[in-house]
C-alpha cells in the first residue's frame, strides 16, 4: 500500500511529535479516514520528506510521531521554469497548474491578456489564488515534490515584463517558429509564455518579441490552451532539464 504524502505548514524536525495543521488533520482523519499506528509521509517544502506514524486520531485531531531519519529527497529540476499563461475559464486552468507542478515547473504566473475573459479582483480574486495553492500542494503530495511551486500573483502582462531575467524567454504561437539553439548548454532558466483560449494578440506576440522572446510553434497542429503548455514544459525539460532518456 502506497504510504500518503501529506503537506503541513509547520516547521517539521526528525523525532519530534507534532499536532496536525487543520487542513492535513481533516484530510488524514476525515478522507483517508487513517487512524493509530498507519504510517504518512510529511513534507512542508523545506526540501525533506519526514516519514511518521500517527499515534493519535480523532475527528479534529491528529498527532504523529516523526522518525529520527528524513527520506532521501527528490531532487528538484536543475532547470528553473517559469510558466506564464492567460487565465482560462472552468478547470483548465486548475489542470495546468496540476500538470506543470507534476512536469517540475519553478513558477506559475497567471496573467490577464487581451483575449482573457475571465473577471478577478479583490476578494474574487483572492480567494481564487488560494485554490490554485491548493491544486499544486495537492499535485506536490501526489508527484512527490518536497519543493513547492511559487503561484504568483494574477497579474497583466504588461507589469509582468518588468520582472523577467531568463536565459532563455518563449512565447509560444502557432504561425511562427525560431530554430532553438540546439548546444545551448547554458540554458539554467527558462520562461514560457502562453496565451488564453484564442491565444495571445498579434500585438502582444509582437510586443513579446522585442522583448527578446523566440516564437515557439508545437508542430503542425493548434494546440489547446491547456494542452500547449504541458507540451512545451515536457520538451524543455528533455533538452535542459531531467526528462531525457
Amino acid at each position: 500500500m502506497r504510504v500518503p504524502r501529506i503537506y503541513v505548514e509547520q516547521d517539521l524536525a526528525t523525532g519530534q511529535t507534532l499536532t496536525l495543521d487543520e487542513r492535513a488533520a481533516h484530510y488524514v482523519s476525515q478522507v483517508l479516514r487513517m487512524r493509530a499506528g498507519r504510517e504518512l509521509i510529511l513534507f512542508n517544502g523545506d526540501g525533506h520528506a519526514y516519514p511518521a506514524t500517527i499515534s493519535e486520531a480523532g475527528k479534529k485531531l491528529v498527532s504523529c510521531l516523526l522518525s529520527d531519519q528524513t527520506l532521501p529527497a527528490a531532487p528538484p529540476s536543475p532547470l528553473n521554469i517559469e510558466l506564464a499563461i492567460g487565465i482560462s475559464k472552468g478547470d483548465r486552468f486548475d489542470w495546468v497548474i496540476q500538470k506543470a507542478t507534476e512536469l517540475g515547473v519553478s513558477k506559475i504566473t497567471p496573467l490577464f491578456t487581451e483575449r482573457v475573459d475571465v473577471k478577478l479582483s479583490g476578494e474574487r480574486q483572492e480567494k481564487k489564488q488560494r485554490h490554485w495553492q491548493q491544486i499544486m500542494i495537492s499535485a506536490c503530495e501526489q508527484s512527490g515534490r518536497n519543493d513547492l511551486v511559487d503561484i504568483g500573483d494574477a497579474c497583466r502582462l504588461d507589469d509582468w515584463y518588468s520582472s523577467l531575467s531568463s536565459d532563455i524567454k518563449l512565447v509560444l504561437c502557432p504561425s511562427l517558429n525560431e530554430q532553438l539553439a540546439v548546444n545551448n548548454d547554458a540554458a539554467n532558466n527558462i520562461t514560457l509564455l502562453v496565451g488564453p483560449e484564442g491565444g495571445l494578440s498579434d500585438e502582444e506576440i509582437a510586443y513579446s518579441l522585442k522583448q527578446g522572446f523566440l516564437a515557439l510553434q508545437l508542430g503542425p497542429r493548434v494546440l489547446r490552451t491547456e494542452t500547449a503548455p504541458i507540451a512545451a514544459i515536457s520538451i524543455v525539460q528533455h533538452r535542459w532539464g531531467d526528462m531525457g532518456w
